[in-house]
């Protein structure tokens, strides 16, 4: 699961986990966790994620399958671990009060919607995996979350069938 930061792919990706059974991992969590950093980034404010470390972190993991992964970009981890990619979508208004409410200020603010506006996740994930695999979700509003939930989960379960 992927999108700008503040789009909702925490609390999508946990209530998945909780309806499916399946593994939810928070990169951002787990590289604070394990440390998995690469210096501190003084514009933005925060660390610097080590791709190749969370990558190294996450390889026997993912190899099991069944594992949801949270994390704004998508990019960098291998093509071989996902069956599917769903980059969440919000619109820029309800994005910049969201990113406000969490203290985001100035370039940081503006880069991240930026960001939302100019599809730059959604666009990186079309070039990183096959086209088939990526999916767009709008993430308005709680009967947007809800919505995705099913198709998710309807799309788990016949992935289950079709492979076991």
């Amino acid at each position: 699961m992927a999108g700008t930061p503040g789009v909702g792919k925490t609390t999508l990706g946990k209530e998945l986990a909780q309806r499916t059974g399946l593994n939810y991992v928070n990169v951002g969590d787990l590289a604070q966790e394990g440390q998995l950093f690469d210096g501190f980034d003084e514009e933005y404010q925060c660390p610097i994620l080590d791709e190749d470390r969370v990558v190294d972190e996450l390889e026997d993991k993912m190899g099991d399958g069944g594992v949801i992964i949270d994390y704004h970009g998508c990019d960098f981890f291998p093509e071989r671990w996902f069956h599917i990619v769903f980059v969440l979508r919000t619109d820029n208004t309800s994005l910049y009060n969201r990113l406000e409410s969490r203290g985001y200020t100035g370039k940081k603010l503006q880069d991240n919607v930026q960001c939302e506006i100019f599809q730059t996740i959604y666009e990186e994930a079309m070039e990183a995996y096959k086209e088939e695999i990526v999916h767009q979700l709008p993430s308005n509003t709680p009967q947007d979350l809800e919505r995705n939930l099913e198709q998710i989960v309807q799309w788990i379960e016949q992935w289950m069938k079709d492979n076991n």
